[in-house]
């Protein structure tokens, strides 16, 4: 997979988390969603946006765009496990399946920018370059 695949594949992951927020928050609308499903659709979407605009930056080579999204890929995960795990986290059924879904798209996203041949198109620089 050259580097313009994994970018594009990791751009096509985050639009898809992007556009199930966003059927989240309609969804929300339709069914009478709490406060906490909106601010988490809200949040998850305005991240997958940002994530989405940071996949083109790492795609231009930014090595400070591609840190970010390997962050997030692998933490974002694991909060939403949590989110699946609490016994009362005020999260309905659907949506804790549509986080699961969510947390599926983005550890995709961890497993593709964590290969080798990902990490090493971005060298960490030394402290003074």
């Amino acid at each position: 997979m050259d580097n313009n695949q994994v970018w594009r594949l990791v751009r096509v992951l985050f639009a898809a988390v992007l556009l199930l927020s966003i059927a989240t928050l309609g969804v929300a609308a339709v069914v009478g969603g709490n406060w906490v499903v909106w601010l988490r659709a809200a949040a998850v979407a305005a991240a997958s946006a940002w994530l989405v605009s940071l996949a083109g930056q790492a795609a231009r080579g930014r090595r400070a765009a591609y840190v970010r999204i390997r962050f997030v890929s692998v933490a974002a995960p694991v909060g939403v496990v949590l989110i699946l795990l609490a016994p009362d986290s005020g999260y309905p059924l659907w949506m804790k399946a549509e986080q699961a879904v969510v947390g599926v798209l983005v550890a995709a996203v961890a497993v593709v920018v964590n290969r080798r041949a990902v990490r090493a198109a971005f060298p960490k620089r030394g402290k003074l370059g």
